[in-house]
Order: structure tokens, then C-alpha cells, then sequence
């Protein structure tokens, strides 16, 4: 078994408010936001699984990441969760990442994961403000995997508070996901 904590990063949404497909769009940098996302992903953790849906597949199939697809995305994020989990049985713990947070740094995606353990469920915060990636230690993993609609973990989250740590992190790319345009604008940064 592989001990080490991994990343699920969920790739299956219909960008409906960005207009087309979020995350091939270009950053500063030239990369694209899941090339981005996943590449400091990769740098921060030896474990990771990129779930998408089937029509994304053949656009994302071109990067250097663990594919996965889930053919019933439209059920919403939990069902896509509950999907992937099952890739994460050999891990000890995964964070739980969206693929439109290209900024979040690597070494936020360590701290974060250095945080889990077995029964806990961990949670970035950034000035009191909540934020993702969130990680579960392999204790909720078949929780997980009952999951369904859009919910995704934070079903879970609400029904355990005593097992929730809120971690400081000084990394405010954890509050910036991507849904518009203007949002990709505003949350730019030099890589």
C-alpha cells in the first residue's frame, strides 16, 4: 500500500458561466489553467488522478496527467467525488482539487497535505475565509464514495465537526477558483 496522501482533481464541470471550456484558457504564462493546476499539483504530491468527463477527455488527454473519465458528470461534484475516490485506495489521504485553482501554490498543496490524518478532515483558510483544496484521511474514503449530486464533501464536512481542522495557510489562490471570464482576469499572477 502507498502511504502517501494524493490528489483527486476534479475536471468534470460544464464551465457554464466562463462561456466555453475554462480550463484549456490561456494564463499569463502560456499555460493553460488544468496545465497550470495540475502541474504544481504534481510537483507537490508523488499521487494524483485527474477525473473529467468524456467529451473533455480527448482536449485534456495531451497533458502529462492520470486521466480518468466519469461518464455520468452531470450528476454533479459529489457524484464525480464518490467516482474517483476509487482511485485513491492505496493512499493514505487525498486533497480534494478543482482544477479551474490554477494559483494555489505548490507548497500550500504540501502544508495541506502533511495536515491530514486518518479521521480528519482538513480545510485551508485564508484571513478566516475557507477554501479548497480540502482533504480526507482515508477514514472517510467509503463516505466518499456514497456521495451524489453536487454537494461534493461538504455534506460530510457539516455532519463531523469535531474531526474538521481549519488550517492558516498564506496562500490566497485558495479562495480563487475560476467560474468567469473576469475572474480569470482578476486572479492573474506571474507564475
Amino acid at each position: 500500500m502507498n502511504d502517501a496522501v494524493g490528489a483527486i482533481v476534479l475536471a468534470a464541470g460544464f464551465s457554464k458561466r466562463f462561456g466555453n471550456n475554462k480550463l484549456l484558457a490561456k494564463l499569463a504564462n502560456g499555460n493553460t489553467v488544468i496545465a497550470q493546476t495540475t502541474l504544481r499539483i504534481n510537483a507537490a504530491l508523488a499521487n494524483s488522478v485527474v477525473v473529467t468527463r468524456p467529451e473533455l477527455a480527448p482536449m485534456l488527454s495531451a497533458y502529462d496527467i492520470e486521466l480518468r473519465v466519469f461518464d455520468h458528470a452531470e450528476r454533479g461534484m459529489g457524484a464525480t467525488l464518490a467516482y474517483a475516490i476509487d482511485f485513491a485506495q492505496t493512499w493514505s489521504g487525498c486533497l480534494v482539487c478543482l482544477a479551474d485553482m490554477p494559483f494555489i501554490t505548490a507548497s500550500t498543496y504540501q502544508v495541506l497535505a502533511a495536515q491530514i490524518a486518518d479521521d480528519s478532515i482538513v480545510i485551508p483558510s485564508f484571513q478566516s475565509h475557507q477554501g479548497n483544496p480540502v482533504g480526507f484521511g482515508r477514514h472517510w474514503f467509503p463516505q466518499l464514495a456514497e456521495l451524489d449530486g453536487d454537494s461534493g464533501g461538504r455534506s460530510l464536512v457539516k455532519a463531523n465537526p469535531q474531526s474538521v481542522i481549519y488550517f492558516p495557510v498564506d496562500d490566497q489562490a485558495v479562495l480563487n477558483d475560476i467560474d468567469t471570464a473576469e475572474d480569470l482576469d482578476r486572479f492573474q499572477s506571474p507564475a
